[in-house]
């Protein structure tokens, strides 16, 4: 039974690291954080769920839980492909990126994008889904 009023229908997590995407869907599921997940294994798996579901809003993800590191799409190939979706889709999913990576570089370039609402650093954790639910929905 859901307690808190803020009801996220999906949240999309996207980690190429089976363990991460693994326990973040567990804390998410265990806080009842949101009512659905979907775990995407890579960068191009998310984009091609997105364009599958652009034009169904029941599908379209409030949150996705974006890993910088990745082969082949990483973070901001995903975060520069994800300009190009629709605006429901652009309007209804806020990106929190969730990596290990503590590169300045890359955080300060990425937090700057217009879709990313927050940076965590993994694990994903009970306190920071309280924050991101408190702040930033």
């Amino acid at each position: 039974m859901q307690t808190d009023t803020k009801s996220i229908d999906l949240v999309m997590l996207v980690d190429d690291n089976d363990t991460d995407n693994f326990i973040s869907k567990r804390i998410i599921e265990i806080t009842k954080f949101s009512l659905r997940v979907e775990a995407k294994a890579s960068g191009k798996a998310a984009l091609d769920y997105l364009r599958e579901n652009e034009n169904k809003p029941e599908n379209v993800p409030s949150l996705i839980f974006l890993d910088i590191n990745m082969p082949i799409v990483d973070g901001f190939v995903f975060l520069y492909e994800f300009e190009k979706f629709n605006e429901l889709v652009r309007n209804k999913c806020k990106v929190i990126i969730l990596s290990s990576s503590d590169n300045k570089r890359d955080i300060d370039k990425i937090v700057n994008n217009n879709h990313v609402i927050k940076f965590i650093t993994k694990p994903l954790t009970e306190v920071a889904l309280e924050e991101i639910k408190l702040n930033h929905i």
